[in-house]
């Protein structure tokens, strides 16, 4: 209980999906043997021309003063001792040591440089992100529940750019990202974690969470700063249905009830209860789906469609299929069909 309190404690931020990068320790050591082979470099080329330098102290230069001479010039030191005297010495030093110097200099501060660039691209990219986001799907938890809506989502065609995912676990969102979602970290019953999932701006709002007395909080906040999204709501007691819709939910899903409804009927036909399987599981074999009536369909009669529709959306109003008032089709109807997986993705209803 100690553990799930301090999650919701945490601050809730916005983490973008991020791109593979080498590993610190990899990073650090890939720098450093660049750094000592400038360093290396840069006394070969002073020793082998170790005749154009002076040396205060004893007038000549040897392996070991080219290695001081290096490292001093490199470290922007530059103590005045060992000085470059002949003219190559100084031609080398403005050709060669000096960029040398610059390179080595870009290395030891790459680090630095880096966390500031990756602040600013990580800004950069957080903002564009809210700039573009529009019409998106808010999914409330990561658990089983909104993991399976998110993969019927994509089925569908939902881009992951349009998916954010809201949980109080970083350890979800982290694994979240790791798929491509954006994430919120946060308590989604609070309305300020929701404003920076941009649920304000939201078309469809997913409640998965794990506890009914959560999702009951978290669709009364989603409804009070979005009268026009979609929300859908998943609760484990069916009693608690009535309470969600009362708080704004347009769908609630009673998983208990659902799921024992499939196990009692695949006891009584186990092969109705493969198809019906296979009808929640959008993208493979049969799917059932919504869609407008289009011009050339208004006026005919359900039974003459060649889709095999099940009910007829008319306003608020579900028909069934054989009730006489789904015919003859209006051009407002919506239709609740059952196609075929690969027709439902490659056909088009458009007007």
């Amino acid at each position: 209980m100690a553990r799930h309190a301090d999650e919701y404690l945490v601050t809730a931020r916005v983490k973008l999906p991020r791109r593979r990068v080498e590993r610190p320790l990899r990073q650090v050591s890939k720098r450093l043997l660049m750094a000592l082979f400038v360093l290396a470099l840069t006394v070969f080329i002073v020793y082998i021309d170790k005749r154009g330098y002076h040396d205060n102290a004893d007038n000549s230069v040897d392996f070991l003063d080219s290695v001081y001479y290096a490292t001093v010039t490199l470290s922007t030191t530059g103590y005045g001792d060992i000085v470059p005297y002949s003219d190559g010495a100084r031609l080398v030093n403005v050709l060669l040591v000096t960029p040398l110097r610059v390179v080595f200099l870009i290395i030891l501060v790459g680090t630095t440089l880096e966390v500031l660039t990756e602040r600013t691209r990580e800004e950069w990219r957080l903002n564009r992100w809210r700039s573009n986001l529009r019409d998106h799907t808010v999914i409330v938890g990561y658990g089983t529940k909104g993991r399976s809506a998110i993969q019927t989502l994509c089925a569908t065609g939902l881009r992951k750019d349009q998916i954010v995912v809201v949980d109080p676990s970083g350890k979800v969102i982290e694994a979240a990202n790791a798929e491509g979602f954006v994430g919120v970290l946060g308590d989604a019953t609070r309305s300020d974690v929701l404003l920076r999932a941009e649920l304000q701006r939201a078309g469809q709002v997913v409640i998965a969470t794990q506890r009914d007395d959560t999702a009951v909080l978290v669709t009364l906040t989603a409804r009070q700063l979005n009268r026009n999204a979609k929300i859908v709501a998943a609760v484990r007691e069916e009693e608690n249905a009535p309470l969600l819709r009362q708080s704004g939910a347009d769908a609630v899903i009673t998983t208990s009830s659902a799921a024992g409804r499939l196990l009692g009927l695949s006891v009584l036909s186990p092969a109705a209860g493969t198809v019906m399987e296979d009808l929640i599981q959008q993208g493979s074999g049969l799917d059932l789906i919504e869609r407008p009536v289009i011009k050339a369909e208004v006026g005919r009669s359900v039974r003459d469609m060649d889709d095999l529709v099940v009910s007829v959306l008319r306003g608020h109003r579900l028909i069934g299929y054989d009730d006489p008032a789904a015919s003859p089709l209006q051009l407002t109807d919506r239709l609740i069909t059952i196609v075929r997986a690969d027709s439902a993705l490659g056909t088009d209803h458009s007007d």
